[in-house]
Formats: C-alpha cells, sequence, structure tokens
C-alpha cells in the first residue's frame, strides 16, 4: 500500500497526480476463504480490518451487493459520541471514541473526526436534573461531560431561541467536550484501504442469495457471482439484517426496519460550531465543512426497506429545528436522504455468535451505527476470532431478550420504533 504523507503529497503534485495507486484492489471472490464478511459498510470493513490487524487472519473476504459504502455508512448525520447512561452502553461507546481519536493515525487516511462537542439542550427543570443524572453516570466511568447553564449556552449557540417566551425555554444543557463529527464516506474509504492493505479481498457488486450448510452448520454463502465457502461467515448488514437472515433460515429476529431521513441546507457562513440536540423533541444537527446545516429527527415509524422517506417526518424535523434554530426557516433545504435502520426491542446493538453455529451477527443499531464503527469491528472482529463475547460486547447478545437483561437506554420498552 502507498503510505499518505506529505512528502507524497508533493511528489504526486509535481507528477500531475498521475501516479496514485488505486485506495484498495478490485477483487475477484476466491473459492474459500477463513471468514466471510457479508456487508461492505463501516461495520463490514472495519470487522476484516481488525480480524486481520488484531487477530492475524488475512485470507478474508467482505462482499458488498452493491458499491463500497453504498449503505447506511454514506447516509447518515455523521455523528460521533459516548454520552450514554447504562454501564454496557457507555463502556462500549466510550472505547469507540478512543479509537475514533487515533483513527485516521491508524489507518493512515483522514477521517476527518472533528471533536466539536455533542450539546443536549434541556427545557425543564426535570430534564436539566435527567441530564445531571446522565453526566454523573458518564463521568463516573472517565467519561467527559458538563452540565451547562442557560448563560453558557446562549453563548455556544448564538443562533438559539432563548427567549423566555419561546415555546420550549432552554435552561442549560449537558455538554461532551470530546464528541464531534466524522466524514462518513471517508471512514469506509479508510478501513477499505487499510483492510485491504492486510491482504482483505474487497469484493464488490456481489449480493448474498443464499447460506451453504454442512450438518446444521454454515459453512459458506451462494452470491451472485458464485459460491464461496468459509467456517466463519459474519453478517453486518444494518437495516437488511432480516432479509439476509431469512436466506439462512432464521425467521424471527427482535429488530424491526424503519427508514430514517436526513437533510442537508444550502450553505452558509460558519454559525455552528459543535453538534446541538433538542431536548423537547428528536431532534440533532451539526455544521459541515462545506456550510451546509446536516440535520436528522425521528424515523419514519412505518417498516420499510426503501432508502427514502414521507413527508410527515420532513414537515415534524423542520417544525422542530425551525422552533431551535428560527434562522433555520429562512433556508433553503437542498436535499434528503433515507437510510434503513435495524430497530431493535432495546434500542441496544447485537453483537453476538450464532444464531447458528458458524453464523456470527452484527446488527440492531438503530441510530448508534456510525458512531459505533471501530468499537463494533473491534469487538465483532473479537467475536468472530475467539467464538465468544469480548467484555465489552458480552451485554449485547442475542440472548437477552430471551432472559430478559434487556439494555433499555432510552426506557421506551420492548418497542422498536420507538426507540
Amino acid at each position: 500500500m502507498q503510505k499518505y504523507s506529505a512528502l507524497s503529497l508533493l511528489r504526486n503534485a509535481l507528477s500531475g497526480h498521475r501516479d496514485w495507486q488505486p485506495a484498495w484492489r478490485k477483487s475477484d471472490p476466491k473459492p474459500a476463504y477463513d471468514a466471510i464478511i457479508v456487508g461492505g459498510g463501516g461495520h463490514g470493513l472495519s470487522t476484516a480490518y481488525y480480524l486481520a490487524k488484531e487477530h492475524g487472519l488475512t485470507n478474508i473476504a467482505v462482499l458488498e451487493k452493491g458499491w463500497l459504502g453504498s449503505g447506511n455508512i454514506g447516509r447518515n448525520t455523521t455523528i460521533v459520541r459516548s454520552n450514554y447512561m447504562l454501564p454496557g452502553n457507555n463502556r462500549f461507546y466510550e472505547w469507540s471514541m478512543k479509537l475514533w481519536e487515533g483513527l485516521s493515525l491508524d489507518l493512515n487516511y483522514n477521517v476527518m473526526f472533528s471533536q466539536r462537542g455533542v450539546l443536549n439542550l434541556a427545557h425543564t427543570p426535570s430534564q436539566l436534573d435527567d441530564y445531571a443524572r446522565r453526566g454523573n453516570s458518564m463521568r463516573l466511568e472517565g467519561i467527559d461531560a458538563e452540565l451547562l447553564g442557560r448563560e453558557e449556552v446562549a453563548r455556544m449557540v448564538p443562533g438559539l431561541d432563548m427567549s423566555p417566551n419561546a415555546r420550549f425555554p432552554v435552561l442549560g444543557g449537558l455538554l461532551q467536550p470530546r464528541a464531534g463529527t466524522a466524514r462518513h464516506d471517508a471512514v469506509a474509504w479508510g478501513y477499505a484501504r487499510a483492510a485491504d492493505a492486510r491482504g482483505v479481498d474487497i469484493i464488490e457488486n456481489c449480493e448474498v442469495t443464499g447460506f451453504l450448510r454442512e450438518g446444521g452448520r454454515i459453512v459458506g454463502v451462494e452470491t451472485t457471482r458464485g459460491e464461496i465457502r468459509a467456517p466463519k461467515v459474519g453478517v453486518a448488514v444494518a437495516g437488511s439484517t432480516s432479509q439476509v437472515l431469512r436466506l439462512a433460515g432464521v425467521e424471527r429476529l427482535p429488530i424491526e426496519s424503519h427508514v430514517l431521513q436526513a437533510f442537508v441546507s444550502e450553505p452558509v457562513k460558519p454559525i455552528l460550531d459543535c453538534v446541538v440536540t433538542f431536548g423537547a423533541g428528536h431532534l440533532y444537527i451539526s455544521q459541515s465543512d462545506k456550510g451546509g446545516l446536516v440535520f436528522g429527527g425521528d424515523i419514519d415509524k412505518y417498516n420499510s426497506y426503501a432508502q427514502r422517506g414521507n413527508l410527515p417526518v420532513v414537515e415534524h424535523v423542520m417544525s422542530e429545528v425551525s422552533a431551535m434554530l428560527p434562522f433555520v426557516s429562512r433556508l433553503r433545504l437542498l436535499r434528503n436522504w433515507g437510510g434503513i435502520m435495524d430497530m431493535s426491542m432495546d434500542g441496544s446493538p447485537i453483537i453476538t455468535t450464532g444464531p447458528l453455529p458458524g453464523l456470527y451477527l452484527n446488527a440492531g443499531w438503530c441510530y448508534g451505527g456510525f458512531k459505533a464503527t471501530p468499537a463494533s469491528g473491534w469487538c465483532f472482529a473479537w467475536t468472530m476470532a475467539k467464538d465468544e463475547p469480548h467484555p465489552l460486547n458480552a451485554p449485547f447478545t442475542l440472548d437477552r431478550f430471551q432472559r430478559g437483561y434487556v439494555l433499555d437506554e432510552r426506557g421506551a420498552g420492548p418497542y422498536p420504533k420507538m426507540h
């Protein structure tokens, strides 16, 4: 692999940028591998990378039905945070945060990780008390958290409607200074490039159409490019999990697929230098390097596999962002898109062995998939390599729903659409 550096940039500039090597090989499938990862998004690519880096498994194939990064890894609002309250969640996401902080150096690729902070607004005294509780839980785990008063929030985000007569008055907020954003497609490209450099085959336009079984064990997959065998098959396909596992005969999973829409406005001068979330509804917003405001909110409540949503959610999200930041109502909306979320019964992910021998599952990410990309791949690689969970993903097993040991961070109950 050609190492990126200031010297290589200068050398290629002098040659008219004609000598850059491809970031990764366009591999053809081999008949057999040591492990197969179904899904060429952030979680699948990071799993392959950490399998190679941490566990020495280099004879690996990543199978993507379309082009690399065409799924949720390129359809999110780029937010990275670890401001969770429950120990099972905050320890996992904090490990992800630590991996994010060194990711560009580790991959030799600029993922544009910007630790600009994430601020959760509080609009009632009880909500501010709840944020204090969450912040204390975070700090007990060594995670940064600051409880801000009304004046501090006003100084940090000057565009907010801070009027005491506002429909949703701002009383304060919870800030995680180390949180922020990263460039979603750069994350996919960085992991793909680094995995390829360690010998991983990244095979695009290769859709899985079935699974190979021997004696009740999964031993490979059938694809549009032929049969590929491997003793370990990991599935990391986000909102398509139910469809893919149905091919293996798994008919019921504790997840539902929903559409989550995201939006971007016309570019404006720098006005928002942190990520802000609306406490009186479900809204999150930041400003991209190009100047556009990137934001999203609730999922479309019906089940769907379409990468697009409907107008009621658009109206809902626009009313929330206008209430929080009135100046946004004067901006033009440039585009929107949708990603397919696999919403779990408790709002927390699933990283586990099974549900069949030889099969491994990475699913149920709800809204949290992008921020978890490094830790998800790291833990899933551990699970696949050692056939047991790492302590960080031990709470995320599939059988917790049967045992009743759920991680309901939001406290919404066993209703996937509510998380």
